[in-house]
């Protein structure tokens, strides 16, 4: 470019006979020769382009920002030339995610709060007990409020620097998010396009480390809730998470029941033979999903413990449960299998009449059944005039029908109103019991409970910045790819993370976090929807632990979809972690301290990433994926990282390489983290790239070093450490680097003192 920053003018080759140090040993197999030594790096400072060529997408440069291009030219084993063109860019995900989640959760918790308040009367001490929680609840509330509030102001940067990552007003925004990009053009073989997403770990750094992080954060609290006694019942998580399923589901359906039999009511008024038969199918199937969501124990047991907390009710016994040491055995109702722990401790009233949920609920049924005949009639005497007037009545014990040969809106009008009132009076019911069940979860672990939801809001919005930015880039990449679109709605999506923490002092409650917050991506749906306008950025919906993203395509690009992704099929996320600690904490760690965590987690997300190939290979045809009959064949890479976890040898970076090569093959999203995805992270995805190219597209075995090298002195990652801390120079010292593994280590003169 010319000095003043104006237009590209050219070019500049640079030919070197040595770049970087080499490896011990490797002189001999490099001849004096300089022509065949050479490597070119032409850098390249194209801001202006964006995601070029074929990636010059508006809906793919709507998440993308601030690219950083260079290109690489590196001989092959033929002593050709392969060029290479990596690329990094920074996300406008790193803010829009965190916002709209903390939207989600702001609207979720007054919800909530609403619903703790029309729980109606409650005795003295359950009613004390409701104004606690409220009174921390709307703390809480304040702060999510003030936090959106602190990143609406937010402007400059798409991304969170490592220095950041302890600022209390970014602690939702995922730290240093990058696009890392290699695309590789060889004189023989087909062009390729290689994807890292590189991010800090997802950890609440604000919220520190000093007793551990969520894996066992959560382990204790759930441990000390159920052993301890408590003045409430006891549900357990399984319980409290079917409450919220059952509150989100009235929520959901119960506006669409009531638009639907409206639509129902309008058909009738226009006298529309096929829109009345539409609309009553429709009203029938979420009219059902309504009634289902009611046939369970937990509603029932629910309905009875809040009739005990009512004033005035009269107990045979106290409501209180003993503590767990007392009580033994849990006591099941000898009528239903219990659903609820230390079920004696909601107590049974003679007063109390059990069957009369069932009649509620089922009188929505009844109802639906009673307009569904009366649509049956008046279609069938508009259809043969001479049809019986008696015929496919429902019985007159179910309903009273009235005469068919006056306006159709006049006959279906009250039996519509009376579907509604009985849906009001099932779901008054329902919502009080649900919202009871969760004001024992709450009340049994104030404050805890409402600090381990802050944590775990914080870790998984970070988790899901991430996701939602590789689904997207996979989706834009694989469009033309039939066996991968078909892969994706059948089996759903790998998601495979490279974790570089050691198990050593803070880093342990990282690593703690980012487990929790990955297993958490496994309640994510996506859902691909055609683009109504130019915003192109994802729509988020949904409540914690069912959150649905909609991520926006052109039209143009929407109709390359398969019909399944284009009718709306939700997506299935596999998010599997494997860590390996490189630095020389991993080596207190080893040496004095504990790698169970790391061990534990690693074995996990085997089991899991068995699963998915399982599932794979269950519905997929063999030769769908263009990877899969190579001859380094996917079961065989499955075994050997079977085995090399199992062999729990130090600083085994092994297995790193054949996770990620297992990801490739199956089409996966692959991550890289470390800390601040800044300095370990940029040694692996250099290794990692220079490992495709010697792997896949025979780079010459004597440039591999080099080229290495090359990559980490002049490449995107040396300036993505620029951005991050304004040096270039990776955050290491000689004596750190002698515990990390040879390949991980930096050229000469590209690391020294630098603030992280």
């Amino acid at each position: 470019r010319t000095s003043d920053g104006g237009k590209t003018v050219g070019t500049i080759e640079v030919n070197l006979v040595k770049m970087g140090e080499l490896e011990e040993g490797e002189t001999d197999h490099i001849t004096a020769d300089t022509q065949d030594q050479k490597c070119a790096l032409v850098r390249e400072c194209t801001a202006t382009e964006g995601m070029s060529g074929k990636d010059n997408l508006p809906s793919l440069n709507a998440v993308l920002r601030n690219p950083v291009c260079k290109l690489y030219r590196f001989p092959t084993s033929d002593n050709k030339w392969m060029r290479i063109r990596e690329q990094m860019a920074e996300t406008t995900l790193s803010f829009h995610v965190p916002k709209e989640l903390i939207n989600l959760h702001i609207k979720e918790d007054m919800r909530r709060n609403q619903e703790l308040k029309d729980l109606g009367e409650l005795a003295p001490h359950w009613d004390n007990m409701r104004k606690s929680v409220i009174a921390h609840c709307d703390q809480m509330l304040s702060m999510y409020q003030d936090t959106l509030a602190e990143l609406g102001k937010h402007t400059g940067s798409s991304f969170k620097s490592s220095c950041s990552k302890g600022e209390k007003t970014l602690e939702f925004i995922p730290i240093n998010l990058h696009l890392q990009r290699m695309h590789v053009h060889s004189p023989r073989l087909k062009d390729a396009l290689y994807d890292v997403i590189t991010v800090g770990a997802p950890a609440a750094h604000f919220q520190g480390f000093k007793n551990g992080g969520l894996r066992k954060l959560l382990s204790k609290f759930e441990a000390e809730r159920r052993n301890t006694g408590y003045q409430c019942i006891y549900y357990s998580p399984e319980n409290t998470a079917k409450a919220k399923e059952v509150l989100s589901n009235i929520n959901h359906l119960q506006p669409l029941i009531s638009s639907h039999a409206d639509l129902l009511l309008s058909s009738a008024s226009q006298r529309s033979p096929d829109s009345l038969k539409n609309s009553l199918k429709m009203l029938s199937e979420k009219t059902e999903l309504f009634v289902h969501a009611f046939k369970d124990q937990l509603v029932r047991s629910a309905l009875l413990a809040l009739y005990t907390a009512r004033p005035g009710c009269v107990l045979k016994k106290p409501a209180v449960p003993r503590n767990s040491a007392e009580e033994g055995d849990d006591v099941q109702h000898p009528d239903h299998p219990s659903q609820i722990k230390r079920q004696d401790s909601i107590p049974h009233h003679s007063e109390y009449d059990e069957e009369e949920w069932d009649r509620v609920w089922a009188n929505v049924a009844k109802s639906l059944n009673c307009l569904i005949a009366m649509v049956d009639r008046l279609l069938e005497k508009d259809s043969i005039s001479d049809v019986k007037e008696g015929e496919n009545e429902p019985s007159a014990a179910d309903c009273k029908v009235l005469h068919t040969g006056g306006d159709w809106y006049e006959q279906l009008y009250p039996l519509v109103i009376t579907l509604k009132d009985c849906m009001g009076e099932v779901v008054t019911r329902a919502k009080q019991s649900m919202a009871f069940v969760l004001l024992q979860e709450l009340a049994c672990g104030l404050p805890q409970c409402l600090t381990l939801t802050l944590r775990r809001d914080i870790v998984f919005s970070q988790a899901l910045t991430g996701l939602v930015c590789g689904f997207i880039i996979k989706l834009h990449t694989g469009l033309h790819d039939q066996g991968f679109l078909q892969q994706l709605h059948t089996v759903g999506l790998l998601v495979q993370y490279e974790g570089l923490l050691s198990t050593y002092s803070e880093e342990a409650g990282m690593l703690e976090d980012m487990a929790v917050g990955i297993s958490d991506l496994q309640k994510v749906m996506f859902k691909v929807i055609e683009a109504k306008s130019e915003d192109f950025l994802p729509i988020i919906t949904g409540r914690r632990e069912h959150y649905i993203i909609e991520v926006q395509l052109p039209g143009t690009m929407f109709e390359l979809l398969p019909q399944e992704i284009k009718e709306g099929k939700l997506l299935r996320m596999y998010p599997v972690l494997f860590n390996v600690g490189i630095n020389e904490q991993q080596t207190l760690a080893e040496r004095f301290g504990d790698t169970t965590l790391q061990e534990n987690i690693n074995q996990e997300n085997l089991e899991l990433l068995k699963e998915y190939y399982k599932l794979f290979t269950e519905k997929m045809p063999p030769d769908c994926l263009p990877h899969f009959q190579e001859q380094n064949d996917l079961k065989g890479l499955l075994e050997s990282l079977h085995q090399n976890i199992q062999a729990k040898k130090r600083k085994n970076v092994e297995i790193m390489w054949l996770a990620a090569t297992i990801c490739r093959k199956l089409n996966g999203v692959r991550f890289t983290c470390c800390k601040s995805a800044k300095d370990r992270t940029s040694m692996s995805v250099t290794l990692e790239q220079c490992s495709i190219l010697r792997d896949e597209h025979q780079l010459h075995k004597d440039f591999f070093i080099r080229a290495l090298d090359c990559m980490r002195r002049e490449g995107c990652r040396i300036e993505n450490v620029l951005k991050n801390v304004k040096c270039r120079k990776y955050a290491f010292n000689m004596i750190q680097l002698m515990a990390f593994p040879k390949y991980y280590r930096p050229p000469e003169g590209t690391y020294g003192k630098a603030d992280t």
